[in-house]
């Protein structure tokens, strides 16, 4: 059965902007086999990012709310990666999770 814990987070370091400020990938995989999952909210504090970030792979709705993928479901096996500038690395873990 697939639960919050079938979505792994892995996040690094990714080098840097022109402007110094520091660059981290996030890659987010559905690690369920068998099912999709969808609407993947995530715990990511005030998430901002000084270098734009596609709304639908990874966006901040509210406070310690962040969507993936537009709410659409991540196949089994997929995976997501995106990258984000800021001066500190957020702690984004997952918060909550549709499985079909």
């Amino acid at each position: 059965m697939c639960t919050e814990g079938s979505i792994l987070i892995n996040q690094g370091p990714a080098g840097t902007l022109p402007s110094g400020i520091p660059l981290y990938v996030v890659i987010i995989q559905n690690m369920c086999v068998a099912k999709g999952c969808g609407n993947i909210h995530m715990t990511c504090g005030w998430f901002s990012s000084a270098r734009l970030i596609n709304p639908k792979i990874f966006r901040r709705l509210g406070k310690n709310d962040c969507l993936v993928n537009d709410g659409k479901p991540l196949g089994p096996g997929s995976s997501l990666t995106f990258a984000y500038a800021s001066t500190f690395p957020y702690h984004i873990v997952v918060k909550s999770v549709t499985c079909n």
